[in-house]
């Protein structure tokens, strides 16, 4: 479930669409849960499909933990990449905000930690990283890790929309983060190791 204060915008020819702020998101809002509506692939349910399905879901979806493809139900799945991004994913199936958002800013993620099949080339933005690897988790988690717990404890302070497709159990164990009496589970628990592509060659 995507934030409710966000739109489907063209952005350019090259980008395609996008997810904009409708309104300002505060750095700690969470900007995205994972939802009952999200449906789970299987590697071998992927394989069974048609190719025009699968050409559908390898364009929408994440590769979770599990090595499962995640197909969002709703305007989340056209969340683009940076390699500056204003939202991470964190351990726990929803994404932060890491820094103040603005009204009609968009909003992006790093597609470094959602064990892309491919790697490619993502958009100069005078970065020293210029292409995204499907292991890029084992390299950044710690530099992710960091600038999630730099906003973590803001969380219970905002208000979030979102709270309410997330489960109470979730939600104790993000007070008990915030207020320092519990560890925040790395980011780097979402890699999957997959056979198939983890020796890309780096550029």
């Amino acid at each position: 479930m995507i934030h409710p204060k966000t739109e489907l915008k063209f952005i350019s020819k090259e980008v395609g669409h996008g997810i904009v702020a409708t309104e300002f998101i505060p750095a700690g809002t969470i900007t995205w849960v994972l939802d009952i509506l999200d449906r789970e692939i299987t590697p071998k349910e992927f394989d069974s499909m048609d190719i025009n399905y699968q050409e559908i879901v390898d364009t929408y979806t994440y590769r979770n933990k599990n090595g499962n493809r995640v197909l969002l139900w709703d305007n989340g799945r056209f969340v683009n990449h940076s390699f500056n991004s204003n939202c991470l994913l964190t351990a726990y199936n929803f994404e932060v905000a890491i820094r103040d958002i603005q009204a009609g800013e968009q909003l992006t993620d790093d597609y470094g930690y959602l064990n892309i099949i491919e790697p490619f080339r993502g958009a100069d933005e005078g970065t020293k990283r210029k292409v995204v690897y499907p292991d890029d988790n084992l390299r950044y988690h710690k530099i992710w890790d960091n600038q999630l717990l730099n906003v973590f404890d803001k969380i219970p302070q905002l208000n979030q929309p979102l709270k309410k497709f997330m489960s109470n159990e979730l939600w104790e164990d993000i007070e008990a983060i915030a207020n320092k009496k519990k560890k925040m589970d790395s980011i780097l628990k979402n890699y999957y190791a997959d056979e198939k592509v983890i020796n890309q060659p780096q550029q």
